[in-house]
């Protein structure tokens, strides 16, 4: 809806003016589809973003502000130094859900007729009319897209939650070279002399 909405900002109102005398601007010059693709996409994503960074910052607890106080940190080093380091524990989780959300969102922008994945094959299904093997492929990008992203958060998971816990879970490679090792009877000592 929100992006029908900035797409159509025109139809209400043809010139933007921001209250300055003199100043007229067509708003079909400046809300182009891309532009009302970013629109709308970023102001409903920044809602989101705004909840998760609140949450994150009010995780930490307050006496953590108040020992740094007492080290003689300012405001903005105590959220730079002591604050923000914590709180991107619980930050991170949610932002990789969102950013990976939001890359799957970017198809409904075709609607607007952006050149963005989900378009560019619809324009090309449109001229060699296989609309199957094509969507196909579409699908395997998205694939390829979010699980690039997932393995991105989960190292900068990994990476911000060091020292926050006593157990370290082991990474899937580290899993799987464990498992191997388990099942190889030179690496066990298992072997047997004939």
């Amino acid at each position: 809806m929100q992006l029908l909405l900035w797409y159509n900002l025109a139809a209400l109102y043809p010139d933007i003016t921001f209250g300055i005398p003199g100043v007229h601007l067509d708003a079909n010059h400046i809300v182009t589809p891309l532009m009302a693709a970013i629109l709308g996409l970023g102001l409903n994503e920044a809602a989101y973003m705004s909840e998760i960074v609140r949450a994150g910052i009010l995780s930490v607890d307050p006496g953590q502000s108040e020992a740094s106080g007492a080290l003689g940190l300012n405001r903005l080093q105590t959220m730079v130094k002591v604050v923000l380091p914590q709180a991107m524990r619980v930050i991170i989780p949610p932002t990789g859900n969102e950013m990976i959300g939001m890359l799957k969102n970017t198809s409904l922008v075709s609607v607007l007729a952006v050149s963005e994945l989900l378009y560019s094959t619809q324009v090309i299904y449109a001229k060699n009319f296989q609309v199957i093997p094509m969507l196909i492929v579409a699908s395997i990008w998205y694939i390829i897209m979010t699980t690039v992203f997932t393995v991105g958060q989960s190292w900068l998971e990994k990476r911000f939650s060091r020292g926050s816990t006593r157990n370290v879970q082991l990474s899937w490679t580290d899993r799987l070279r464990k498992a191997m090792r388990t099942h190889d009877p030179v690496a066990t000592g298992k072997t047997s002399n004939p």
